[in-house]
């Protein structure tokens, strides 16, 4: 198993509960949050590599997250998870740039699946992103100084 971090935001609790156990028997550490304003909390203090969302919450909604994840966590790789599925919604969270959309219910499986796809994405950004930076450095180092 990977070291991924998978946070699952859903407002249903027993959703949140049943498929954190599953996961966390397959390997997978997991948050959870049962909103969006106590999803942010989790992310200000752990890392979290993945993000599990549902589109229909109160408060805070699943769009709306994704748009505070995308800002503030542009590496972290967001999966939107609904039972209310629409077009309109997929292509909307897709346009913002959540990684995938699942249906509920769904297979724990194939949210596993997903999710490490997702986490391989995020992996390989993040490296990408530290070769750009030592590049920037080998090639001006006095630049990379100043800052």
């Amino acid at each position: 198993m990977s070291d991924m971090q998978l946070l699952i935001i859903d407002d249903e609790e027993r959703f949140v509960k049943t498929t954190q156990a599953l996961l966390e028997r397959k390997g997978v550490h997991t948050h959870v949050a049962t909103n969006g304003t106590d999803a942010m909390q989790v992310l200000e203090k752990e890392r979290v590599d993945v993000v599990v969302l549902d589109i229909k919450m109160p408060g805070l909604d699943g769009i709306e997250t994704l748009r505070v994840i995308k800002k503030r966590y542009p590496l972290v790789e967001v999966i939107m998870l609904t039972g209310h599925a629409s077009a309109e919604t997929a292509v909307e969270g897709m346009n913002l740039g959540a990684f995938d959309y699942l249906m509920k219910p769904c297979d724990v499986e194939k949210l596993l699946e997903k999710a490490e796809a997702a986490y391989e994405k995020k992996v390989a950004q993040a490296e990408k992103a530290r070769k750009e930076k030592i590049d920037k450095i080998i090639s001006d180092p006095l630049e990379a100084l100043k800052k």
